[in-house]
């Protein structure tokens, strides 16, 4: 190890110090939110750039004005304290405007994901027991459609907010545009009543009960999330300017990216989708400094033609999770960056790791109360011991993560208290003990000096959820659609690995009903593209021999994950659905070929 090494790890010790000052415990009772850091900002830094979006900058006291009138409005309509809002836009402005709004009122937003329509949505709408709806124009062809499901009866009011001006607001809803335009633009009394223990946010997850969860987020976790971010990953201010093209309605660009400039005064620079072969020209034109990614943007980037000068740009931070070892150091050379601040977390979790010392390839480390158990993957389940108490993971080896569940550390759960009950497991060292179960296998790594603090690397997800896309993919809630097909008779939905890409791509093992020779993929494939998000839809299918002649279908997730779609490994009929087609189709050996050397076009 060389004195240099050393000699960067010590320089980080500065910012560690301010960051664990702030993040220092404070009596539930303390007034704050994310709304009155926004308020703050309007005060001291007003002229100063507060987000840049499709031509349009607003600075930080145009930002919280708009804020204002559309919390004003949001009052006059009904809105009150403690109710939940849905909300399901796009990245734009008005996002943050309207989120903004509702946390100054002490409602809780609840952020839908806008690659969902139907059942799923109307789930999330239910389970968060929304009274209103918050959406805007691009969005209304789906919230439409979905306004009979059953259970949103008590839905007192659809609020829509203008985008492009295409389609106007329908009879049977409010226009949101319209009731703000002319409300008051000062700062409403309710933010001042908001405290560190009310909950501001539902954040959705998939998990083990098949359906979308609602994680339940106040506005203590999404200070101290956002507060990581700006003094210990980002370590922005006033003078930086955020590169941030995740949804908002995702962790991730919400807390660490436009909660980083809510505490700081940085600049956002917002787009509604990210662009790989826009990606450069942007950072250089908009001179962002920091910028939030998932693995797989990077991945996508480092795909774009290199040229020599990519390394010159304004770019020194960046922050994010899933950029993984084997593209780590590609990445930071050919992109100029000095800082890598990869973490590891979720928005139900308690507990969670990052890279505050700068190492390589690594999830950094955490302070609170956490370990690391055996796991059997293939009889997917924890290992414990004659006492009946879990055995902690050696040195290096993959483990399951656990959360102690403390007073300071809580878990706060979901909306449901059954799914909450589900993710905590109990008699972990001693009898009585909870924990909050992660569902992620991690392992420690040496990263050279770093204060005795044990490191971390991403290795799995495992159970019965994966990650695609950038998404949490449930396999129950894709079963069940699966499942619903009149020729299907069973299904086993898992993750597989394709060569060159981040997380799974989902499969399908499909046993069909007695009498059934062919699947019809015309309906099969309709089924699959109308009810499922195109993140969540099955890449592969398997279709399995008849059950009489053989127990092919009983096969365990752990084996079937590892065959695979490889045809060298799996004699029965395999399908795909590629690349840009929304159709199921034989996958043939040269295609088999293709992907798993990396250039399958995934």
């Amino acid at each position: 190890m060389t004195m240099r090494r050393i000699g960067d790890t010590l320089r980080q010790l500065p910012a560690i110090t301010t960051l664990a000052k702030a993040l220092k415990p404070r009596p539930l009772s303390t007034p704050d939110c994310f709304a009155a850091r926004v308020e703050k900002l309007a005060e001291r830094y007003p002229e100063r750039s507060a987000v840049v979006f499709e031509g349009r900058e607003l600075n930080w006291a145009e930002l919280n004005s708009q804020a204002n009138r559309v919390a004003h409005a949001l009052k006059e309509a009904g809105l009150s304290r403690g109710e939940c809002a849905a909300l399901m836009m796009e990245n734009r402005i008005e996002f943050l405007t309207s989120l903004i709004a509702l946390n100054k009122l002490g409602v809780i937003a609840a952020l839908i994901n806008t690659n969902l329509s139907g059942h799923a949505l109307a789930h999330c709408l239910v389970i968060t027991d929304a009274r209103w709806c918050l959406f805007g124009e691009e969005r209304l062809q789906v919230i439409s459609e979905v306004r009979s499901e059953e259970g949103l009866e008590s839905l007192q009011g659809w609020l829509y907010v203008a985008d492009s001006g295409d389609q106007q607001c329908p009879g049977w809803a409010s226009d949101l545009t319209g009731l703000s335009d002319n409300a008051f633009t000062s700062n409403p009394p309710d933010t001042a009543a908001n405290t560190i223990a009310d909950r501001a946010l539902y954040i959705f997850t998939s998990g083990t009960t098949g359906l979308p969860k609602a994680a339940v987020m106040t506005n203590r976790r999404f200070i101290l999330s956002s507060l990581m971010s700006s003094l210990g990953g980002l370590r922005c201010d006033v003078n930086d300017r955020i590169y941030l093209c995740l949804p908002l309605y995702h962790g991730t660009a919400l807390f660490l990216g436009a909660g980083a400039a809510f505490n700081t005064g940085a600049s956002l620079f917002l787009r509604r989708k990210f662009s790989a072969s826009h990606f450069l020209q942007e950072v250089r034109e908009h001179e962002t400094t920091c910028f939030i990614y998932i693995g797989e943007i990077c991945r996508y980037l480092l795909a774009t033609p290199a040229k020599k000068d990519d390394y010159l740009n304004p770019l020194t931070t960046v922050m994010g999770n899933g950029l993984r070892p084997d593209i780590w150091h590609e990445f930071k050379a050919r992109f100029g960056i000095s800082r890598v601040s990869e973490f590891y977390g979720s928005s139900e979790g308690n507990m969670g790791f990052i890279n505050l010392l700068n190492k390589d390839c690594t999830v950094g480390t955490g302070s609170l109360p956490h370990t690391l158990v055996q796991y059997d993957v293939d009889e997917d389940k924890v290992i414990r011991n004659a006492q009946g108490h879990c055995v902690k993971a050696g040195k290096g080896e993959p483990g399951l993560l656990l959360g102690k569940i403390t007073a300071v550390t809580a878990f706060e759960g979901y909306t449901s208290a059954e799914a909450t009950e589900k993710k905590i497991l109990r008699d972990v060292y001693k009898p009585g003990d909870a924990w909050f179960n992660t569902g992620d296998l991690l392992k420690t790594v040496d990263v050279g000096f770093a204060f005795g603090l044990p490191h971390y690397q991403f290795v799995d997800r495992i159970g019965d959820t994966f990650r695609w896309k950038g998404e949490n993919v449930s396999t129950n809630e894709v079963g069940e659609v699966l499942n619903a097909h009149p020729q299907v008779h069973f299904c086993n939905v898992y993750g597989v690995e394709i060569p060159g890409t981040d997380g799974r791509a989902g499969m399908a093992a499909l046993l069909l009903e007695a009498g059934t020779d062919e699947l019809d993929l015309e309906s099969f494939s309709a089924q699959v593209r109308e009810q499922l998000p195109a993140y969540a839809r099955p890449q592969f299918l398997r279709i399995l021999p008849d059950m009489d002649t053989t127990g092919t279908f009983k096969m365990l997730k752990g084996e079937l994950r590892k065959q695979g779609f490889d045809p060298q490994q799996v004699s029965d009929k395999l399908l795909v659905m590629k690349p840009g087609s929304d159709t199921y189709e034989p996958l043939t050996e040269a295609f088999a070929k293709k992907i798993l050397a990396g250039k399958g076009g995934y």
